[in-house]
């Protein structure tokens, strides 16, 4: 502990040494004398009962405590007027890092989706000082949460998607699989149906706009609407990174406003590195209409263009072990801002003030009694 205004202690207390010594020799000067009363003669004997004496001692005892605690009030008092203070260094709250979730809604990724989101709420809790961003696309692009650090709702955002991709699925595999699409629904399946249909039409009035002439899965235009989502692109003292999830199968019925190399390119120029997520062969939807391969290498390329990694989830690499292994990648790292600060003490000179006069007031009124 430190005193940031150490002269007031020293006036302080040298002023309340010279008034206590003045005191003491103004008591020992009137002491003996007789100033004023009735003079009574013979008053040894009293002075020698057991009475006198214990009320003498029990006298000089309170007033002793009177003065100390007085005294003790004054200097807590003089050490509260110093300011106390100690000085510690602060890391600042603020990490240089934005982070945008960009996932393909297209139905043929709803359990790498799911899975993703699931364990994405674990990794948002755990953030101090990061921005974390969502956004979603298939025709069209939503921005389903922007850039913010409030991190009890992107939670609850993550849930709701994650309930999304679970419609997705009950839609796809209990429904879409069995009746196709337009398709007979029995009567007994039929309310569930509506319901999955109402529900999933919330999502998708977004994300499947203008879907009948433009096609699905515009992976360039996704990425290119994740990428201007970020504020003040030039601004270089921001780590920016993109985690996207996509199986690129492109399904464009004419020309894209920004194909995926194009807007690889943009984020290798804004210095926003893309890590990119890519199902298994096995999980891969129509192998029969998209190739496997050259969907991989189109969307691997995009990713080691801007400097980041690219990862296939695999029974052998879990979505848990990726996210883990994107968070230690040098592109993730951030500038920690260290500051120096003082933080006042005021507690222990005002308790000890306190304590002090309540003793020394105490002692005072016993006195007069």
């Amino acid at each position: 502990m430190e005193l940031m205004y150490t002269n007031i202690v020293i006036i302080g207390i040298a002023v309340l040494v010279a008034a206590l010594l003045g005191l003491f020799f103004i008591h020992k000067r009137k002491k003996g004398r007789f100033v004023d009363g009735t003079k009574a003669a013979n008053t040894g004997r009293i002075r020698q009962s057991k009475l006198y004496k214990n009320l003498k001692i029990r006298y000089v005892v309170l007033t002793a405590v009177m003065i100390t605690g007085l005294t003790g009030s004054i200097v807590s008092a003089l050490f509260l007027a110093a300011r106390p203070y100690r000085t510690e260094d602060v890391v600042s709250g603020v990490k240089k890092r934005d982070i945008i979730l960009c996932l393909d809604v297209s139905y043929s990724l709803y359990d790498l989706n799911s899975e993703l989101t699931d364990y994405l709420k674990g990794v948002v809790a755990g953030l101090e000082g990061d921005r974390f961003g969502i956004s979603i696309f298939n025709t069209s692009s939503v921005t389903y949460v922007p850039l913010t650090d409030d991190y009890d709702y992107i939670i609850d955002r993550l849930d709701e998607l994650q309930g999304y991709f679970l419609l997705q699925k009950e839609y796809f595999e209990d429904y879409y699989l069995t009746y196709g699409e337009g398709g007979y629904i029995p009567d007994d399946k039929l309310e569930r149906y509506k319901e999955l249909s109402d529900k999933l039409d919330y999502f998708e009035a977004g994300t499947l706009y203008n879907n009948w002439y433009r096609g699905s899965s515009l992976i360039g235009e996704g990425l290119g609407t994740a990428l201007y989502s970020f504020p003040y692109l030039g601004d270089s003292e921001r780590t920016r990174v993109i985690i996207m999830c996509t199986d690129n199968e492109l399904n464009a019925f004419g020309k894209e406003v920004l194909n995926l190399k194009e807007a690889s390119e943009y984020c290798k120029k804004n210095k926003v590195t893309l890590f990119g997520i890519f199902p298994s062969e096995e999980k891969f939807y129509m192998p029969e209409e998209f190739d496997y391969s050259s969907c991989l290498n189109g969307f691997k390329n995009a990713v080691e263009k801007t400097g980041g990694k690219f990862y296939i989830r695999t029974r052998t690499q879990s979505v848990s072990e990726i996210v883990q292994d994107i968070q230690k990648q040098e592109a993730m790292l951030v500038k920690v801002v260290m500051t120096r600060q003082t933080v006042d003490l005021p507690e222990i000179p005002f308790f000890i003030m306190c304590i002090c006069l309540a003793i020394g007031c105490l002692a005072g009124l016993v006195l007069q009694k």
